[in-house]
């Protein structure tokens, strides 16, 4: 499992020309689902998003977390995390899951942020043609995989 994340100083989701998320300061989550994922990315992944501390403190030192600041979080499903640019000009897809095994796990990560956070977070649409729209707040965006752990 991959994510890249954004903190923004506001962020929001539109499909179809109706706007489905939004939310001032806090994370835009973008999440690479692969077939080998389990349970187990998703705890440590949703774990480590919470406490990661990248929110300016009183005396603007990154020593805050989400969890700290209680910001919200707007997790969007994209499989193109992980495509594969090795050969020729168009990315390869082939190591992102299936729908079938993507869509529960994308479920599961939702459930398990809310849980480690302790609010809900709002989400695109699996699946759908998003347009995602963010104000960058740093800019701060990190990149995290779950089979990098050590």
């Amino acid at each position: 499992m991959k994510v890249v994340i954004q903190r923004v100083s506001n962020a929001s989701v539109t499909i179809k020309g109706k706007k489905v998320a939004s939310i001032e300061s806090g994370l835009l989550i973008l999440l690479g689902i692969v077939e080998q994922d389990a349970l187990e990315d998703i705890k440590w992944l949703s774990n480590k998003i919470v406490n990661l501390r990248v929110f300016g403190d009183e005396n603007g030192v990154m020593n805050l977390s989400l969890k700290d600041t209680n910001g919200g979080a707007i997790v969007v499903s994209q499989f193109t995390l992980h495509a594969s640019t090795k050969k020729g000009n168009r990315p390869s897809y082939i190591n992102a899951a299936k729908p079938e095994l993507a869509i529960p796990l994308y479920g599961n990560f939702i459930d398990q942020v809310e849980k480690d956070l302790g609010k809900k977070v709002q989400t695109g649409q699996f699946g759908a043609d998003m347009k995602v729209e963010l104000l960058n707040d740093g800019p701060v965006t990190i990149i995290i995989d779950s089979k990098n752990k050590a």
